[in-house]
């Protein structure tokens, strides 16, 4: 019998997801075996939600100026030059 793969959640939903395993670690009412398994899955949905991000990052562009003709200029958007030009908080 074959089974079909879930469907990959949302980002949102994966973050939800996450936040309810972090509760339920937390609290620490369930066993060891369960705890190592939901663990397991939080660290997929934290990688998951990471690789959507950076997915997203590469889809930005910033504008940076227009040309004669009052068309958008752009250029691929750059994290880490965002990151250095706002040095260390």
């Amino acid at each position: 019998m074959s089974t079909t793969p879930p469907e990959p959640l949302t980002f949102e939903q994966a973050l939800a997801e996450l936040d309810r395993i972090v509760r339920e670690l937390e609290e620490g009412k369930i066993g060891l075996e369960e705890s190592l398994a939901r663990y397991e899955t939080g660290v997929a949905l934290l990688k998951q939600c990471y690789g959507q991000l950076r997915h997203a990052e590469l889809r930005i562009q910033e504008l940076i100026g227009v040309d004669e003709q009052g068309n958008p200029l752009t250029r691929p958007f750059e994290h880490t030059a965002a990151m250095e030009q706002r040095g260390p908080q």
